[in-house]
């Protein structure tokens, strides 16, 4: 069976820095064998912000009917799950937030109506990778993005230990990460590892 890559490009700005470093991870897992990706823009994608209405506590899914209707499956199908979004004031920026808020009906399945999210023969067999990017070169400009991440991938079965995370600061004006020295070698190694990680998970 080939390995399930789905991935968000969370930017608002198209083709910018971090939806670049997810290009250079996304063509090298598709030089794998056996690798089908499907990346996921979220500004084209009709992601509602979630309500707080807390039905899916009840009803086990949302009352909204956008594009999560399609991506529900999918994000449960995924063998690995990749976020990329870019660092707003010193925060995930909000088109990536509000794919992250909608998790909340994994959240309500999993902790509230204590359903699984994945057959018990799936779970501890998914990884997730977060890449963003940032303009300041603090070392803590990243730090408030994580917190929300790990919401993100714990809520559908993804370990902190699972995560792998390719941040990129001091890349401000679009097109900055082209000229970084290191930046699409670290990306292009990154799929390589975590392409060949999963693929002996799913065999084991």
């Amino acid at each position: 069976m080939p390995v399930n890559v789905l991935a968000f490009a969370g930017s608002p700005r198209r083709h910018g820095n971090s939806e670049t470093l997810l290009d250079w991870v996304l063509d090298a897992m598709r030089r794998e064998p056996d690798v089908e990706v499907e990346k996921v823009v979220l500004v084209d994608a009709n992601v509602n912000p979630c309500r707080g209405c807390n039905a899916c506590e009840k009803l086990n899914k949302c009352v909204q009917r956008d594009g999560m209707d399609y991506l529900h499956d999918r994000i449960i199908d995924a063998d690995v799950i990749i976020l990329a979004a870019p660092i707003f004031c010193m925060g995930i920026c909000s088109q990536a937030k509000a794919l992250i808020d909608r998790f909340q009906v994994f959240r309500s399945r999993k902790y509230v109506l204590k359903l699984p999210i994945v057959p018990p023969e799936r779970r501890g067999k998914r990884l997730g990778i977060f890449l963003s990017t940032a303009g300041q070169n603090w070392d803590y400009v990243f730090d408030g993005a994580v917190p929300s991440v790990k919401c993100f991938f714990h809520v559908i079965e993804v370990k902190d230990k699972d995560i792998h995370y390719l941040m990129v600061n001091g890349v401000d004006e679009k097109g900055a990460i082209l000229d970084h020295a290191t930046a699409q070698q670290d990306a292009e190694r990154l799929a390589r590892d975590v392409i060949t990680e999963i693929k002996a998970r799913l065999a084991g």
